[in-house]
């Protein structure tokens, strides 16, 4: 029986890069050759696609195993780029500790560190939601790199996140005073902050000193932003002009433009300019997408028009869209506000035969419609269903659940609701048992 060929380092990369399974991976990294005692030479190609798949699959014991193996190869130099993903990966998921100790070990694997290493830590402490680190390395920036428009683009998003725009504009003005130029994300970023503060006015200012004095051009999701802002302070005369201009100017609206200035003017009042939106969405060419149909569905079930609802959602699929738990939720409630309770039980039971599988917003949605409505042997046994996939009713709509009950004199039906939530200790709260415990107590003790 011949020999297998042994596998080479090229080839175990080209392994690697088609291997699906992280553990398999990994195992052939460490064993490429388990019949061949000759030490086999990893390439810097191997380590990368293994560091990346492990971290990517969570498994970050086994990729820091891998990393201190790479650390001793002395044969390498570790290409920055390399350890930049590795500190992504930590920011993802909420490792800010494990992101700084590579960047402060960066020496040790022989790679010179750049601003991109120190950009790189400063986003993952941004998303791990650090800031008490994101803010003492942001303070020593100098120490470590001279500060690009990356690093600044960073440093305002911050403070964006925060709430404080007036930080941001600090360091908006610190850049230009450096002379690092502002790209179009810098200002994207400060105009989205700015329109959150509802500070609209100084949000078009800015857009016209990133034209006028950089020469950089709004881009749609600028125009986005500012058409949200628009809508949110209810200065619908100047989103017009905004959505005129990017018209003006060639740039293409999209879904998230239409969809927005329909949710507006429905919220408005201004019903008839919301369906001349979606007549113009459609002459352009503008598919309409998931979010598109909530904010009809929406609007629909706000005027109780449940005929054009289910039209509605029926007819998504032939428009190759696919209704979302969200929009069930909506059509639920509002059911269930209006007091339909029958038609939003039947929607809920029709769902999974619709591809969609209720969540835990369904089942307290519908639950609580149906105490509110004393449907209480239907809540019964949704509440049953929604204990045993895991989920717990909101408190309110417990009480009112038990309180209904012990109202209509229902005590078997209340005795089995109690037998099942027995099994679930955390759910039974001190209102229940007092509603319970009046209900039960001797008639000359209540008297007493």
């Amino acid at each position: 029986m011949a020999t297998p060929k042994p596998i080479s380092p090229f080839r175990l990369s080209s392994l690697l890069r088609s291997e699906k399974d992280p553990s398999k991976a990994l195992k052939l990294f460490l064993h490429p050759n388990p019949t061949q005692p000759k030490p086999f030479r990893h390439s810097l190609l191997s380590y990368d696609l293994l560091i990346t798949k492990l971290g990517r699959a969570k498994m970050f014991l086994e990729m820091e195993q891998i990393l201190h193996r790479l650390c001793h190869h002395t044969t390498f130099c570790v290409p920055e780029p390399l350890l930049c993903q590795v500190i992504t990966l930590y920011g993802r998921n909420r490792l800010p500790s494990s992101a700084i100790h590579t960047f402060l070990s960066l020496g040790s694997f022989r790679c010179t560190p750049t601003v991109k290493s120190f950009n790189s830590l400063l986003n993952a402490l941004l998303t791990s939601r650090d800031f008490q680190n994101f803010s003492e390395f942001a303070s020593r920036v100098m120490e470590f790199t001279q500060p690009d428009t990356c690093t600044f683009n960073i440093l305002i998003n911050a403070w964006c996140l925060r709430g404080n725009i007036d930080c941001a504009w600090k360091v908006f003005d610190e850049m230009r005073d450096l002379g690092v130029p502002p790209s179009e994300v810098t200002f994207g970023t400060l105009i989205n902050g700015l329109c959150k503060s509802m500070r609209l006015q100084e949000a078009l200012k800015l857009k016209e000193v990133m034209i006028k004095d950089h020469k950089l051009k709004p881009n749609v999701n600028l125009y986005t932003t500012l058409i949200k802002g628009g809508c949110v302070v209810g200065e619908m005369d100047r989103v017009f002009r905004i959505k005129d201009e990017m018209v003006r100017n060639n740039v293409k609206l999209d879904a998230a433009v239409y969809n927005t200035l329909m949710d507006a003017l429905f919220k408005a009042g201004r019903k008839d300019e919301g369906w001349q939106v979606l007549d113009e969405m459609n002459k352009n060419g503008c598919k309409p997408d998931l979010v598109t149909y909530n904010v009809m569905i929406a609007e629909f079930c706000s005027e109780n028009n449940f005929e054009e609802v289910f039209r509605i959602l029926d007819g998504m699929e032939g428009g190759g869209v696919k209704p979302d738990v969200v929009i069930y939720n909506v059509i639920i409630g509002w059911l269930c506000k209006t007091g339909k309770c029958n038609e939003a039980n039947d929607l809920f039971q029709d769902m999974p035969r619709r591809g969609c599988t209720p969540d835990v917003v369904t089942y307290r949605t519908l639950f609580d419609g149906l105490c509110g409505w004393m449907h209480l042997s239907e809540a019964a046994l949704i509440l049953d269903e929604m204990l045993f996939k895991g989920y717990a009713p909101l408190s309110r709509s417990l009480n009112r659940f038990i309180d209904g009950m012990c109202s209509e004199g229902n005590f078997e039906l209340l005795l089995t609701v109690l037998s099942s939530l027995g099994r679930k200790e955390d759910i039974l709260n001190e209102d229940i048992w007092k509603i319970v415990v009046s209900i039960f107590k001797p008639k000359e003790l209540q008297e007493n």
